[in-house]
């Protein structure tokens, strides 16, 4: 991805599961070449990038307290392996 603005707040259609059309709007004018070019250069980067859309599934209530359970369950056990330093934690200082 190229670092700009756009591509930070196009982050999560770009690079999720959402389909995304892409306008690039150039100018035919001389003085506007390079600003074209990078349009162009960057709507071809962006189209190169495969996605693959789902839809959104629908989440009981009780399936949804389970995968969080099973979320907490997780959590609980890495900050005791990382307390105790005999987990998967690392300290990177």
């Amino acid at each position: 991805y190229r670092d700009s603005k756009l591509t930070r707040l196009l982050q999560e259609s770009l690079g999720g599961r959402a389909k995304t059309c892409i306008i690039a709007t150039v100018a035919p004018s001389v003085q506007c070449l390079d600003e074209t070019l990078s349009t162009l250069e960057y709507a071809s980067r962006a189209k190169s990038i495969k996605n693959k859309p789902e839809a959104n599934q629908r989440m009981t209530k009780r399936a949804m307290i389970k995968e969080y359970a099973e979320d907490l369950e997780r959590l609980r056990q890495e900050l005791a392996s990382a307390r105790a330093k005999d987990g998967v934690f690392l300290d990177e200082t």
